[in-house]
């Protein structure tokens, strides 16, 4: 049962640091910020808020079943992962846990959507805005991919979770989303505030999760490769 919190706990904390770094964090407020001069009421803007964050979320667990899925039916694949797992997880830990701290600068690249595409997209309603937050989604900058492909699915496929970590992980990514909604929708200025204290917050947060995971990362080397009793 403590495993199972656990998982889920560190499902959702990754989901929402994904939503509140850099890139993602001004994606999200410039979506929803222009989803908001489409509605015409506040409750418009929640609702497309809230569809907006659903097509991020549907996309992270759809994204997220498939990789772990396609990994564990591989019979071969899946009986090297139960045994080697931990003797994997040390290194890659060490290497996001570097990434995110900045220390190994990497590059994605990038989809560019065009603002022509935005327009056609935002254009079809609430619809618009569930594929909004899929292209969204799909668009991994270096950290929110650091954290789902190097945080995320190794714990789902540690935990064979299939649906309900992704799942855990793409509600977190709409935590923020949802909060922004409100304020927008409210007509608030603290907008740009809010904003402020995320990113302060992100900075914390980024570096203790770094921090989390290279020293998880060094304790798995230890033990599991090095064959260290600690």
């Amino acid at each position: 049962m403590i495993d199972v919190l656990a998982g889920v706990g560190s499902a959702l904390w990754l989901g929402v640091l994904t939503s509140i770094s850099p890139c993602p964090l001004a994606s999200n407020v410039a979506a929803v910020s222009y989803l908001g001069r489409q509605a015409a009421n506040p409750r418009r803007v929640l609702l497309a808020g809230l569809v907006y964050s659903a097509g991020r979320a549907l996309t992270y667990v759809l994204v997220g079943a498939l990789v772990v899925t396609s990994i564990l039916s591989v019979p071969s694949v899946s009986f090297f992962l139960q045994q080697r797992m931990n003797q994997i997880l040390g290194p890659v830990l060490v290497l996001i846990g570097a990434g995110i701290l900045g220390w190994i600068p990497f590059r994605l690249p990038s989809t560019g959507f065009t603002d022509a595409l935005r327009e056609r997209v935002v254009g079809r309603g609430l619809l618009g805005a569930g594929v909004l937050g899929i292209l969204f989604a799909l668009s991994f900058c270096p950290v929110s991919a650091g954290l789902f492909f190097g945080g995320l699915l190794p714990l789902a496929i540690s935990s064979h979770s299939r649906i309900v970590l992704p799942a855990v992980y793409g509600i977190g990514t709409g935590l923020p989303v949802m909060v922004f909604a409100f304020l927008i929708a409210l007509g608030a200025r603290g907008v740009a505030r809010a904003f402020r204290v995320l990113t302060g917050f992100e900075r914390v947060a980024r570096i203790l999760t770094g921090v989390i995971f290279l020293g998880a990362g060094l304790y798995l080397i230890l033990t599991h490769l090095l064959g260290v009793n600690i």
